[in-house]
């Protein structure tokens, strides 16, 4: 049995790595900022299949995944999760609820977008939004009419890049300059007509994400990880994280989708280099602090 990383989750406001194994299920490990941290890749890079409606299924195949993709599943397979997406579109009959949001993440980065409300803030930690207000709650298409509209209306685009994210983390704003111009934003959009009539509009609640993503321990990012390979190895301090990226206290970034396929070990004595891995140890390990590192 092979327990694979499946990258950082965010659940309750606080980040975790997810593990997988087949016959076994999923499962996480707590990520402690200020902590240690230490990891090594073993063997291949395998696809994690599809997961839908909380349930994963193993690839086929168990095809092999480039180590420089952000994606840890083979083309066939990520075929058919886009084919359950709401993000593709291609999931118009989905019947929750569906809230609206405005996210900042810099000066002059801010995207309008759409999220499950049963998510609750989830996907805004995991896009690594510094700041960010929910603008309105309804069905989904009503919800992706008023995520076009607002886009249109307020000149914003639809993706922002990781790396743009990442650099502007190190001279972030003071929080209530940021928390102002999310306001701002968020009154220019309350004001613009034709809204779709089932969607209701929520009261501007500004929330920012400097506790949860450790902003004020984050070093400048001086390295970004591009890939991993087998027997590649790195030691260091967790400073924070935000998305899908973890700060170390060096500078080094770590792009935990790059993680995800990897069977993650303890590193040699000894061995470190600059290739990154992980922040806590997959389920099982006895060292006795429940699979931390």
């Amino acid at each position: 049995m092979t327990w694979r990383c499946t990258g950082i989750r965010w659940s309750g406001g606080h980040p975790a790595i997810g593990w997988y194994a087949e016959g076994r299920g999923e499962r996480s490990s707590p990520l402690v900022y200020g902590r240690p941290l230490a990891f090594a890749a073993q063997g291949e890079r395998i696809c994690l299949g599809v997961r839908r409606a909380g349930k994963r299924t193993p690839c086929p195949t168990a095809a092999r995944v480039p180590g420089r993709a952000t994606s840890a599943q083979c083309p066939e397979c990520a075929r058919l999760d886009r084919s359950f997406s709401v993000a593709a579109d291609t999931n118009a009959a989905d019947p929750r609820t569906y809230r609206v949001y405005l996210a900042w993440f810099g000066p002059g980065m801010v995207k309008v977008g759409i999220t499950a409300e049963e998510r609750g803030p989830a996907r805004l930690l995991e896009q690594g939004a510094v700041t960010w207000a929910w603008l309105g709650r309804g069905p989904l298409m009503a919800g992706r009419r008023t995520e076009e509209l607002l886009r249109a209306a307020l000149g914003v685009p639809d993706r922002i890049p990781y790396a743009r994210k990442r650099a502007a983390r190190a001279a972030l704003p003071a929080p209530a300059d940021r928390a102002r111009e999310v306001a701002a934003l968020h009154a220019r959009a309350a004001g613009l007509p034709d809204w779709p009539s089932s969607l209701e509009p929520l009261a501007c609640e500004v929330t920012d994400h400097a506790g949860p993503f450790g902003l004020a321990g984050l070093p400048a990012p001086v390295r970004v990880a591009t890939g991993m390979v087998p027997g590649g190895a790195v030691v260091g301090l967790l400073a924070g994280a935000a998305g899908p990226d973890l700060h170390l206290a060096d500078g080094l970034v770590v792009d935990t989708r790059l993680l995800a396929g990897w069977e993650l070990v303890a590193p040699s004595a000894g061995r470190t280099t600059d290739v990154p891995t992980a922040a806590a140890l997959p389920p099982g390990t006895t060292d006795g602090q429940d699979g931390l590192f």
